[in-house]
């Protein structure tokens, strides 16, 4: 059944207003990672290669705070509402983040400086741990079943534009300030854009077949989704696990080996790599609706491997390309990674791992898919990436170890059942007080 006028205009503004709040999310996200390897050093540690080291652990405690918080979003989010665990996290990052803007150095209050960085940013990633199951749910639950991977991937869209901002923020904002300052204006500004996601946010809806669900909702979603979708969350996380691997090694790591401010591959100056990241960034918004456009026409795992595939053979293209010194053959990998890899795994992402599970468990069970594989993977890729690459004093084990991440990734997906035209609502509950939902079809 195709969706009417109205029912197009109010998935619109669902879409919208998920998308505009993941990307203020994000935002707050990406600009504590680019902070890790420019600049937290020098204020918040002794500015060692000890205190460097310290800093891409203590970048890992919000992936470590990501899986709690989708937990405990999840949990409530099931049963009582998703719009309000949105607000709440939105609002949670927001507060972390201005006070990681305005915290004292090191300089000022000696070791409590990176003790508290790592409650704040333990917050950060709790909140963006439970955001992101309700953020894709919102537009998943409201769309039409022929429209799901579209709209689902405007929300996936918030990523490159919240990694746009943060890079445009410290590539055109940052430089023109006083260095002792002008890092913390990104973190200050948090405060009012989170005004503007909270906003947008209030005139959300839940959609109606959860709320005809949400009754005789499970009474504890965490357990239920490993009793009865144990086989569907474990593969929906070997599934991530190239998806985040990618992103954090061609956004965050690539800043460490290829910048001339650091002993390894010194090429190329902070502001040529945070600008190929940023095109990237511009490129994969249209490219992230293209593929979660395409995932409702031939399937979400179709999709999701060619972009897996693509990057296992990219790997070690992708470092002689940004070892090459020229600045264009550099952009172009990292383009080509996040645009031809990254995007489309990330893309119909949304839509796959929601369609995994039951209404009554969706946000839990999403969540948990989406939130565990990171502290494992993205958390520590720049970690294990730098650790490698000092150990062989080359990065083809670097190259490798992505090539890895990738077989794991496409053993789950092609175990994974193809969740396409699965129903969202009727009929899709193991458990055995399921209302009837006959006519609740999205």
């Amino acid at each position: 059944m195709f969706s009417t006028t109205s029912d197009n205009q109010n998935i619109r503004r669902v879409a919208l207003a998920s998308c505009i709040g993941t990307t203020i999310g994000w935002y707050d996200f990406f600009i504590y990672n680019l902070a890790t390897v420019l600049v937290f050093n020098a204020h918040f540690f002794k500015g060692s290669s000890k205190g460097f080291m310290a800093g891409l652990l203590l970048y890992g405690v919000g992936f470590v705070a990501r899986p709690l918080g989708g937990i405990i979003a999840g949990h409530y989010g099931d049963r009582i509402s998703r719009k309000a665990m949105l607000v709440n996290t939105l609002l949670i990052t927001g507060i972390a983040t201005f006070l990681i803007g305005v915290l004292p150095s090191y300089a000022s209050i000696g070791a409590w400086a990176p003790i508290i960085l790592i409650g704040l940013r333990f917050a950060q990633g709790l909140s963006i741990g439970g955001e992101w199951g309700g953020a894709v749910l919102m537009p998943v639950e409201h769309a039409a079943n022929h429209q799901r991977g579209y709209y689902a991937s405007w929300t996936q869209f918030g990523v490159p534009a919240g990694l746009f901002l943060s890079n445009a923020i410290f590539l055109g904002v940052v430089p023109l300030l006083p260095a002792t300052w002008g890092w913390r204006v990104p973190f200050v500004l948090s405060l009012a854009l989170v005004g503007v996601g909270l906003y947008i946010r209030s005139s959300m809806v839940d959609a109606k077949g959860f709320l005809r669900t949400k009754p005789s909702g499970s009474k504890l979603p965490l357990r239920d989704v490993f009793t009865h979708h144990k086989r569907d969350v474990l593969l929906a996380m070997g599934a991530k696990v190239a998806e985040n691997g990618v992103f954090y090694l061609f956004t965050t790591f690539v800043l460490i080996f290829a910048s001339k401010d650091y002993a390894w591959y010194a090429s190329y100056d902070r502001k040529t790599l945070l600008f190929a990241i940023s095109v990237a960034s511009v490129i994969m918004i249209p490219a992230i609706l293209f593929y979660g456009r395409l995932s409702d026409w031939i399937g979400r795992k179709p999709v999701y491997l060619s972009g897996t595939v693509f990057t296992a053979a990219f790997a070690f293209p992708f470092f002689m390309l940004v070892k090459s010194g020229d600045p264009n053959l550099m952009t172009l990998g990292i383009v080509a990674g996040l645009v031809l890899g990254w995007a489309p795994m990330y893309a119909p992402q949304a839509s796959f791992f929601s369609e995994l599970f039951s209404t009554r468990v969706r946000y839990t069970g999403t969540s948990v898919a989406a939130q565990v594989t990171p502290v494992f993977i993205g958390g520590l890729a720049p970690f294990i990436s730098v650790t490698l690459m000092n150990r062989a004093s080359s990065t083809w084990p670097v190259a490798v170890y992505l090539i890895i991440l990738c077989g794991i990734t496409v053993v789950c997906v092609v175990l994974a059942p193809e969740t396409v035209k699965r129903p969202l609502f009727d009929d899709d509950s193991p458990f055995d007080d399921q209302l009837p939902l006959s006519g609740a079809k999205a």
